[in-house]
């Protein structure tokens, strides 16, 4: 259960750098940020890596898929989380770095979560599960061509990132844990 502060602090990290770049009004404190120009690059190592705040209608790489496609996608979204989130509670005793590669997924995938759901709705320009994920890290890297397109600009957010990080963790603790099993099925099969 501690490793869900993980999860948390990746929700709560993404959320925050997102409304401060979509901006935010809190009368309560009366704070107003109008928040970062849409589509508009701030330089951060030039020819690198800038800010340049995007919203994505669809899935990775800016793929959109329709309309029609949104609310599905939402609906999807939802029951892959709530999965991962039960997945992540039936784990309670497997390996450590194992647990954590799918506590860093789910805070991602809940921050992303929390932009379809509600984004929409709360910047009054779509209904609840049809808002667009908020990008702004834009990384200049290299060119790639695919589908009859070519993609060279990277825009992505924290719980992108998180996602990322926990899949290659994944991946790492899963070559982790079948090297031991076949370990032991050697070891096993040197004894009899």
């Amino acid at each position: 259960m501690k490793l869900l502060f993980v999860s948390f602090l990746i929700l709560i990290t993404d959320q925050l750098t997102k409304f401060y770049v979509k901006g935010f009004y809190l009368p309560v404190f009366n704070l107003d940020h109008s928040g970062l120009p849409q589509s508009r690059s701030i330089t951060v190592i030039d020819r690198l890596f800038y800010i340049t705040p995007v919203e994505n209608p669809g899935i990775a790489f800016g793929i959109n898929l329709g309309a029609d496609f949104k609310m599905l996608l939402s609906v999807f979204t939802i029951i892959a989380t709530i999965g991962l989130f039960l997945y992540f509670m039936k784990i309670r005793k497997e390996d450590f770095v194992f647990r954590l590669s799918v506590a860093i997924i789910l805070g991602g995938a809940a921050g992303n979560l929390i932009d379809r759901i509600f984004y929409g709705y709360i910047y009054g320009y779509a209904s609840i599960l049809s808002g667009n994920v908020v990008d702004f890290l834009d990384l200049r890297i290299f060119n790639f061509f695919l589908i009859n397109r070519t993609f060279n600009v990277y825009v992505f957010n924290v719980a992108d990132i998180a996602i990322t990080i926990g899949v290659i963790t994944l991946l790492y603790a899963l070559s982790k844990k079948r090297k031991v099993v076949g370990r032991a099925e050697i070891s096993g099969a040197e004894i009899t």
